[in-house]
């Protein structure tokens, strides 16, 4: 699969006349409890020709325009990719999703200017707004899924995710790491052994292809995701938002998008 990928990327650069500066794993695989039937969600960042952005209606920055998608036919390959204006923006305001894409453990794909987005990234690194991104998934997942007195096991691991990025984010650490298991190591309680095996066991049972159905809630885990997202949403109130500074994102767009400054002349 990681050739048909590379075959992938490829062709969807000739298709749409694009260069994909960087492509990366965004689903359950990057995370690390993909069953052997998963999809791979390939999600990417690409350059559109200099002529696409200097134009006089200015290039849309949503929509089609700005995106490029592909499913293939027995849908278990989805790649979307994000323009690099429109990522740029996204980066400004410390988008969760794409800080996800830009640290994942499994590239398909990096150049030196991808490697420099990556490092970007970290500048534009917003605690507020990742604590409200992860918070707001956390708890809208559990609402929908979990509460009653059974539930779909699988979706104890789509809340506990975000509730433990956030830990890592309430801590101090910085932007949370993508994959699970890190997550699980420094912000699961060491000294609730319970809770921990409760975890492990989802994982595990995640990874060896049971779909995790519907089956009695588990209290240990109801009872951790409650009080964690309780305290998380009072401390994410207390955090001040700061203003991007858009200028060495501008420099970026410019080198990367293929802009040339020109020497300047004086009015006669």
């Amino acid at each position: 699969m990681h050739q048909g990928i590379q075959h992938l990327l490829a062709a969807l650069e000739v298709a749409h006349g694009i260069r994909i500066l960087h492509a990366c794993e965004g689903g359950s695989r990057a995370w690390g409890f993909a069953s052997a039937d998963s999809d791979f969600d390939v999600r990417f960042v690409h350059v559109k020709p200099r002529e696409w952005y200097v134009r006089v209606q200015e290039a849309p920055t949503t929509g089609k325009a700005s995106v490029v998608e592909h499913m293939s036919e027995d849908r278990v390959l989805d790649a979307v990719g994000w323009d690099l204006r429109k990522a740029l923006l996204l980066l400004a305001k410390s988008n969760p999703s794409l800080l996800e894409h830009m640290h994942s453990p499994i590239v398909y794909r990096d150049t030196p200017e991808g490697e420099e987005l990556v490092a970007l990234a970290r500048r534009y690194f917003s605690p507020k707004r990742c604590l409200h991104h992860y918070l707001s998934m956390a708890w809208g997942t559990r609402a929908q899924h979990l509460g009653g007195e059974r539930v779909r096991l699988k979706k104890y691991l789509y809340v506990l995710r975000p509730v433990l990025a956030s830990r890592w984010i309430a801590n101090g650490r910085g932007i949370a790491p993508v994959e699970f298991q890190r997550l699980v190591e420094h912000e699961l309680p060491s000294d609730q052994r319970e809770l921990r095996d409760a975890v492990a066991k989802l994982v595990s049972d995640k990874m060896a292809g049971d779909e995790l159905g519907e089956a009695p809630a588990i209290p240990v885990l109801d009872a951790f995701l409650a009080s964690e997202l309780e305290r998380l949403l009072a401390l994410r109130d207390t955090l001040r938002e700061p203003q991007p500074d858009m200028a060495p994102l501008d420099d970026y767009f410019r080198r990367v998008a293929g802009f040339q400054a020109s020497p300047g002349r004086g009015m006669p």
